[in-house]
């Protein structure tokens, strides 16, 4: 019976999988997704087709949690520009859960298809988007996962309706929420900081995605080595931190001074001077006539497609998953732990992304923050001794004496390389 088994109160009472099966038709597996499968299913009375989710208990606590908490926190919900939830089943091996299906394209998509795209355009996506934050704000729930992949249009029509997906790791705001979580290039800095943190999360996040959907470009990227991955997320997230971002030219030269200031109020690094939902709808540029109609289509397009057809950036990476084989070599770095709970006033986070490292810019970027006002100079971190001279001349003689030892084992010139100092 569906919902029967999640009522608080009652003895559990798992649904059997011949339930599913007999009220519909599941297809072919169309993606998988980090906690879950997603299939296209068919009601077997009135043929209407749906999207189920499936997920598997064996795959572990994560799993299990998310399947539940999505089906709360949708059960809460009815809006017309949030997605459904129209069935929930759990049997003893797996959870599923039948959404309404959304057969439109994703905002880039349907950017890429249009002969016309203006501010105006932008500005309607943004109204949906607010609009749907701002009542899961009034019930209190926090999404802490908006970015473009979950937004997608209802249906193929001209005047389709934007719909928001994926609630997984939404989240009721009744205490102090601290946990890291979502996708890393939409992160408010008070969740790369590790302090408290709400709704205004999502108003980061939105605008985020508004400052892609007019100039193609993210606004946070650290375009580092494709291998060195450590070193370009810990990047990503001190310009998050200190709101590192430009309205650069040429790509916002022809975006109106309104658009900027309410992208720019909405990515505001204080969480408590951002602007919050509803208030973001009152903005002119949403409610008003500021929305330039300038045709912007050619200059976002040729951005969106350089920037984001890389895989990384469609691929929904969580926070708590990033630096996952850092765990043990965090636990292990006393000293670089302590750089940690200064930073955040707090333990160190083993699963925060960068691991040590990153605690150790983080707490180097607030300092400097904090010290812009009283332009006092930020103590450098002890560097390790340096040899005395004397020991420093033998061991250069020694390296040296291999060297020539090497080259003449092997007929060549002995060369000299650049010795090490300070070790």
């Amino acid at each position: 019976m569906p919902f029967g088994c999640l009522t608080l109160g009652e003895k559990k009472d798992y649904n059997s999988p011949s339930e599913v099966t007999d009220k519909y038709d599941l297809g072919q597996v169309v993606k998988s997704e980090e906690f879950c499968e997603i299939f296209r299913a068919k009601d077997r009375n009135t043929l209407k087709m749906y999207t189920c989710k499936k997920f598997n208990k064996k795959d572990g606590r994560k799993v299990r949690k998310a399947a539940k908490n999505e089906i709360m926190i949708l059960k809460m919900v009815k809006h017309h520009n949030i997605l459904q939830l129209v069935d929930a089943f759990e049997t003893k091996k797996e959870y599923f859960i039948f959404l309404e299906l959304a057969t439109g394209r994703e905002v880039f998509d349907w950017i890429l298809d249009q002969g016309y795209y203006s501010e105006r355009d932008t500005s309607n996506v943004m109204r949906q988007v607010l609009e749907a934050v701002a009542y899961l704000h009034s019930l209190k729930i926090v999404h802490r996962n908006l970015k473009l992949e979950n937004l997608v249009y209802f249906n193929r029509l001209k005047h389709s309706k934007i719909v928001i997906s994926d609630f997984q790791l939404a989240k009721l705001e009744n205490g102090l929420i601290k946990d890291p979580c979502g996708t890393p290039e939409y992160l408010a800095p008070e969740v790369i900081g590790r302090q408290r943190y709400g709704r205004p999360v999502d108003c980061w996040a939105i605008g985020v995605i508004m400052y892609i959907l007019l100039s193609g470009n993210p606004p946070f990227y650290d375009d580092g080595d494709e291998e060195d991955s450590d070193s370009r997320d810990k990047n990503l997230f001190l310009k998050i931190l200190s709101g590192d971002y430009e309205f650069d030219s040429p790509y916002w030269d022809d975006i109106s001074d309104s658009a900027k200031t309410l992208v720019a109020s909405l990515m505001e690094v204080d969480q408590d001077q951002r602007l919050t939902a509803q208030e973001a709808i009152a903005h002119e540029w949403i409610s008003g006539n500021a929305a330039s109609d300038k045709n912007i289509k050619d200059g976002v397009c040729a951005q969106i497609e350089k920037n984001f057809a890389k895989a990384k950036w469609k691929k929904a990476v969580r926070v708590t998953t990033l630096m996952k084989r850092l765990r043990a070599s965090e636990q292990g770095d006393t000293g670089a732990s302590g750089l940690a709970a200064g930073a955040t006033g707090g333990p160190p986070d083993p699963n925060m992304p960068g691991g040590s490292l990153l605690a150790a810019s983080i707490k180097t970027a607030l300092s400097e923050k904090a010290a812009d006002a009283q332009t006092s100079t930020i103590p450098s971190l002890p560097q390790p001794p340096a040899a005395r001279p004397e020991e420093q001349q033998q061991a250069q003689q020694q390296q040296q004496a291999q060297q020539q030892q090497q080259a003449r084992c092997n007929g060549d010139v002995p060369q000299m390389l650049p010795q090490r100092k300070g070790y």
